[in-house]
């Protein structure tokens, strides 16, 4: 198998990957993860359920699940056959589809057993951390066949400080926490805990109390999580102009950060509209899985070329 064709493989996955993420968001937006009833993997005691709308969309989200551990254990199994000098890359396989396994255990179980908003938010984060993996194995493979096409050593760049190498991991271990907030933002129903934006139900602090609380909380956590970005992005662009893969992805992940703060305003005024808040939502959780995946890439990345410091 060659590296062009290792390349597509773990770009299907990871689309593959995107499309069951943007599944699951849509199946708890729209409150049908047991228009199924209580049955795994049956729906309704049926292969292929009623159409009813409901029963649709989390049969179809179910159907992209399976197909994205199909594919997750097929690059796995690529990957392991023509790509094994590359730990990095069979590493990314390998989270692909442990996390990818994980999260479809935890989603069956929501099904067979009502779960807590806590394990319901962890189950939203192993599907994020799944997705990237897919991300970051695509990335890599991607960077691979680049090198390879210019005869260029895989490892190219100067190294990068301790310092920016720590940054870079801190920032994405935290954009994992402010996911896991707002994903028990949406599972304790606590949306409509803070109107307005920026100012919470008119006020700068405001009583920390039931809903109101978890969505303040989240909403400081994602104002840090904008600042840190910001600084590691600048620090990414002006202090590593000899690395344009570095820059890239600083200038990516501030961008992506940015309109993930828009997308949340967006879910905040569009809260009365329920066609609306469905498509701010959605938005609002892709950006941050896209800014997740970023960040996990970068922190790779950095923890490579700071070895060449050493």
């Amino acid at each position: 198998m060659s590296t062009n064709q290792l390349k597509w493989l773990s770009y299907t996955t990871c689309l593959v990957m995107f499309l069951a993420l943007v599944g699951g968001v849509v199946v708890t937006k729209t409150g049908s993860g047991l228009e199924c009833g209580n049955e795994w993997p049956l729906c309704n005691g049926k292969l292929v359920p009623a159409y009813t709308l409901g029963s649709l969309i989390e049969y179809t989200h179910r159907l992209f699940s399976g197909l994205a551990g199909m594919l997750s254990l097929a690059s796995m199994i690529a990957f392991w056959r023509y790509a094994r000098n590359r730990r990095d890359l069979l590493t990314y396989a390998f989270m692909t589809l442990l996390f990818v396994v994980v999260q479809g255990g935890m989603g069956a179980l929501a099904v067979v057993k009502s779960q807590s908003a806590a394990v319901m938010a962890l189950h939203m984060g192993f599907s994020l951390i799944a997705f990237a993996s897919s991300l970051m194995l695509a990335l890599g493979s991607k960077r691979r066949y680049e090198a390879e096409k210019t005869d260029a050593t895989v490892d190219e760049g100067k190294p990068v400080s301790r310092g920016f190498r720590n940054l870079t991991w801190i920032t994405a271990l935290y954009s994992y926490i402010v996911v896991y907030i707002g994903a028990y933002v949406s599972h304790t129903d606590s949306r409509g805990g803070c109107s307005g934006w920026p100012l919470c139900n008119g006020e700068w602090i405001p009583e920390l109390s039931g809903g109101v609380g978890i969505v303040f909380v989240h909403r400081i956590a994602a104002a840090l999580l904008f600042i840190l970005t910001a600084i590691l992005g600048h620090l990414a662009f002006w202090k590593h102009k000899g690395n344009r893969e570095l820059q890239n992805l600083g200038v990516s992940a501030v961008l992506l950060c940015l309109l993930q703060v828009v997308s949340g305003a967006a879910v905040v005024f569009t809260l009365d509209n329920d066609r609306l808040y469905i498509f701010a939502a959605l938005a609002h959780i892709l950006l941050i899985a896209g800014l997740f995946g970023v960040l996990s890439y970068m922190s790779v990345r950095v923890w490579q070329l700071s070895k060449r410091r050493d």
